[in-house]
């Protein structure tokens, strides 16, 4: 179950499934002003870099951290899932040395961060092993199996997959996520076939697709149960109020974070 949550001014949003530190953005809380107005946590999209950095500041103070200590990386829509050091940690704007969708620690005090406007956010841990991760599910990255590579570096640092909890948080939802058939033939090949309640045909070769019901139908065949699995109900295109969505905005957006972290209070 999701629950609002509200610490200094911060609302965020949270998963009963994850006994470690985490939070999923919203866009209420920050400094940013005009079409960035409040909290947008993305340092590429145009807005004042000061504003942004304060917005880092005020959602990492949750988690008793400062934005050096955070881990970040560029996300470019692929598989790629890095086992992630302390020299990883990466103040907002640097230019960081590598690209990844997916960043997985043991590490304690080192907050990971994800950043989403519509694509899927999931945070992942194995609270009994100490091993976290956050993971941008956009279509190209769900289809690659980021959620495969992402489970096996886990367990390189040591979980075990029945102990794997995983909330999926607020991202563009089936009524609003309308694709080609190029997006259903590549989800119906990375789920061999079992898709059944995943599309609504709309005409015209088109189709809804509800991503995040396919990104937990893939990690229980994982092996991950699914009662360790949590969905957000809440759709960034119809919450646009409240969530970055790219489609509502037309590209001219902010973007929310999803951030986990192992041995900080919230």
């Amino acid at each position: 179950m999701f629950v609002q949550n509200e610490k200094n001014g911060i609302i965020y949003m949270t998963s009963s499934v994850l006994s470690v530190p985490h939070a999923f953005t919203t866009r209420y809380g920050g400094v940013s002003k005009g079409i960035f107005e409040s909290l947008n946590m993305s340092s590429n999209s145009g807005d004042d870099q000061a504003n942004v950095t304060e917005n880092y500041s005020r959602v990492l103070a949750l988690f008793g951290a400062s934005p050096e200590e955070a881990a970040v990386t560029k996300q470019v829509h692929g598989n790629e899932v890095r086992l992630c050091t302390y020299e990883d940690r990466h103040v907002p704007a640097s230019n960081v040395p590598y690209e990844a969708d997916g960043l997985v620690t043991a590490l304690k005090g080192m907050p990971l961060m994800c950043f989403t406007a519509d694509c899927v956010p999931a945070l992942l841990c194995d609270a009994e092993n100490g091993v976290i991760a956050a993971v941008h599910c956009g279509w190209r990255s769900s289809v690659a199996d980021i959620l495969g590579v992402t489970v096996s570096k886990m367990e390189s640092a040591g979980a075990v997959r029945k102990n794997i909890c995983c909330a999926f948080g607020p991202a563009i939802g089936p009524c609003h996520f309308e694709t080609h058939d190029d997006v259903t033939k590549a989800v119906e090949s990375w789920l061999e076939g079992d898709t059944e309640g995943l599309f609504k045909d709309t005409g015209g070769g088109k189709y809804l697709v509800d991503l995040r019901k396919a990104n937990a139908r893939r990690l229980e065949k994982l092996g991950v149960p699914g009662e360790n699995i949590d969905i957000s109900d809440e759709c960034t295109v119809c919450s646009h109020e409240k969530y970055w969505s790219h489609r509502y905005t037309k590209g001219r957006r902010g973007s929310q974070a999803s951030v986990i972290c192992l041995n900080r209070e919230i």
